[in-house]
């Protein structure tokens, strides 16, 4: 009987905490931040239709201050790091389904760093943690310069950081694959940060399909292009590194909202 009672109170302690609260499920993800643009910190707890018991609190290592406090269905920003101020924001709409993301505006490249989401709720309190990578990224535009020596194709795209590689691959209409070497330059933009991206591709042929190719750590770009007797057709795809993200876990699943994140991205 003692037996029995003993397992029953470790169970309770397991479940609920020293505290009398279980633990809830906070699960972080997020993408690289584009430098100068809006980011997105993704974090997800369980559901709570009670919004004056709902806590979010944002943190970040190294730093004194908040980066953003959402309880009772307002922001409290007393203790907001000045680094923060006026860039932060909350989903409060989407908070009792279970979203606790944070938008960051106007990213900059301090902004990299481990990010801390504590959640409380009625049922719990749950805390996640995720790295945060910021950069720069944009879509390069593949487009044919004629000249009486030949055709060349110029591929640009006019923000990268850190630096990127740049590399070209061809393919016949036949599928063989035709080795090409080109002349890639990096310039600095005025903000002294990010590199505009220029790879030239000289003495192309008709009846292939080229592609450009720029990646760094942070994401990869690809721009292509397909020549033809009669025509030319072009194609852009933008991947970012998805970091593996750490959760509190429960055993009630948490309300994914990473739609939230092609929204971001497409603002890119």
């Amino acid at each position: 009987m003692v037996i029995i009672i003993l397992a029953a109170v470790i169970a309770l302690i397991i479940g609920f905490g020293v505290s009398g609260k279980r633990s809830i499920s906070v699960t972080a993800l997020t993408s690289p931040g584009n430098i100068g643009q809006s980011g997105l910190l993704g974090c997800t707890f369980e559901p709570d239709i009670r919004m004056g018991s709902i806590a979010i609190r944002w943190a970040k290592a190294g730093v004194a201050g908040l980066v953003h406090e959402f309880r009772g269905g307002k922001d409290h920003l007393q203790e907001q790091d000045a680094e923060f101020q006026g860039r932060t924001a909350v989903f409060a709409e989407q908070v009792m389904g279970g979203n606790a993301s944070l938008e960051l505006r106007d990213v900059k490249l301090s902004d990299a760093g481990t990010y801390r989401c504590s959640v409380t709720t009625s049922r719990g309190s749950g805390v996640a943690e995720l790295q945060y990578q910021t950069g720069a990224f944009s879509t390069p535009n593949v487009q044919v310069e004629n000249s009486s020596s030949g055709d060349t194709l110029q591929c640009e795209a006019p923000r990268w950081f850190p630096r990127p590689t740049v590399h070209w691959t061809a393919y016949s209409h036949t599928g063989k694959c035709l080795p090409r070497a080109a002349n890639t330059s990096y310039e600095q933009n005025a903000e002294n940060i990010t590199l505009k991206v220029v790879s030239l591709l000289h003495n192309i042929t008709a009846n292939a399909t080229y592609t450009c190719v720029i990646e760094n750590s942070i994401a990869k770009a690809t721009g292509d292009i397909k020549v033809t007797d009669f025509s030319i057709t072009r194609g852009t795809n933008l991947q970012l590194v998805n970091l593996n993200a750490e959760s509190a876990s429960s055993s009630l699943p948490a309300c994914h909202w990473m739609l939230l994140l092609p929204a971001f991205l497409l603002s890119l």
